[in-house]
C-alpha cells in the first residue's frame, strides 16, 4: 500500500471514530447529529490526495503525442486553471458547442495528447481497483476554483439553449417509476436517511448542492465527479445511464450550475 493510500485509511478511521462517537450521544436529534458529524469530518478530506494526483497528471506528458495538458484552454486562456470551473459549462468557439469540465478535458486530452475520446470515455469513473484519469484531473481543476463565486453565463444562444434543455430534462417524468429529477429535487426539507435532497429550484439549496461536487464519498472510499452523481441519479430512476459527457448531462450540469450562480465554490466536498 502506497503512502497516499495509507493516509486515506488513517483519515477514514478517524472519520469512522467521529461518527461512532456522535451516534452514541443521547438526547440529540438526528438533524443535530448529522450536522455534528459533517462538522467533524470537514477537517480532513481524502479528496485532497486525488487533487494532488490530478495536478501531477495535468503537468505530466502523456498520450501518443507525449504532451502535457498545460496548454489546455478551459475557457480562460491556454493553461489557465484558476477560476475556470466556476464559469463552466460554457460555450467554446473551437468546438462550437457548450462543454462542461469533463467534456472539455476530453477535447484537450484528444487534441493535445492524441488520446482517442472513446478510450477516455471507456473509463470515466474511478473504481476500487483503478482511478480514472479524467476524474482525477477534474478533481484538480475544480479545486482551483475554491472560494471563487460561480458565474456561469447564458449569454451565448447555445448556452441559453443548453440551460433550457437541462431544465426540461430535470422535469421530464418517465421510466418504470414515472420519475424525474424533480421528483426528489423540487421539494424543500426532504431527506433520505442521512442524505439531504436539496430543492434545486431554490437558489440556496442549488448553491449548497452544486458547489460541494465533486466529492469524496466516505461510504465508497472514492472521489466522485458531478457527472458520476448525475449518472447515479439516472440509475436510481431506472433510466438508461447516459453516455459519458453526453449533451444530456452537459445540459443538466448547465441547469444546475446556473442555478448555483453567486455562491462560492467549496469543493471538492466530503459526503457520507
Amino acid at each position: 500500500m502506497n503512502t497516499s493510500n495509507v493516509s486515506k485509511v488513517v483519515m477514514l478511521l478517524a472519520l469512522a471514530t467521529s461518527y461512532v462517537a456522535i451516534a452514541a450521544e443521547g438526547g440529540v436529534s438526528d438533524s443535530d447529529r448529522i450536522a455534528q458529524y459533517r462538522e467533524m469530518i470537514s477537517d480532513g478530506n481524502p479528496a485532497d490526495f486525488d487533487e494532488m494526483a490530478g495536478e501531477e497528471l495535468w503537468k505530466k506528458p502523456g498520450g501518443p503525442k507525449n504532451a502535457s495538458l498545460e496548454k489546455c484552454d478551459l475557457g480562460k486562456g491556454s493553461g489557465v486553471v484558476k477560476g475556470a470551473y466556476a464559469e463552466m459549462p460554457r460555450y467554446f468557439k473551437d468546438t462550437d458547442r457548450v462543454q462542461d469540465l469533463e467534456s472539455r478535458l476530453m477535447t484537450c486530452m484528444n487534441t493535445l495528447q492524441g488520446i482517442p475520446e472513446e478510450e477516455i470515455a471507456a473509463k470515466p469513473f474511478s473504481t476500487e481497483q483503478k482511478n480514472s484519469d479524467i476524474s482525477t484531473l477534474a478533481t484538480y481543476v475544480v479545486g482551483q476554483s475554491k472560494g471563487i463565486k460561480m458565474a456561469v453565463s447564458v449569454k451565448h444562444p447555445k448556452e441559453k439553449e443548453a440551460y433550457e434543455i437541462g431544465k426540461r430534462i430535470f422535469n421530464y417524468r418517465a421510466g418504470p417509476y414515472d420519475f424525474s429529477c424533480s421528483t426528489c429535487h423540487a421539494t424543500s426539507g426532504v431527506r433520505i436517511r442521512m442524505q439531504d435532497l436539496p430543492n434545486l429550484n431554490v437558489a440556496k439549496d442549488a448553491q449548497a448542492a452544486y458547489t460541494s461536487w465533486p466529492a469524496y464519498r466516505v461510504s465508497q472510499g472514492l472521489t466522485r465527479s458531478f457527472e458520476w452523481r448525475l449518472n447515479d441519479c439516472f440509475r436510481q430512476q431506472r433510466f438508461p445511464e447516459p453516455k459519458f459527457a453526453s449533451e444530456a448531462t452537459i445540459a443538466l450540469t448547465m441547469y444546475s450550475a446556473v442555478n448555483a450562480n453567486g455562491a462560492e465554490y467549496a469543493g471538492p466536498g466530503l459526503k457520507r
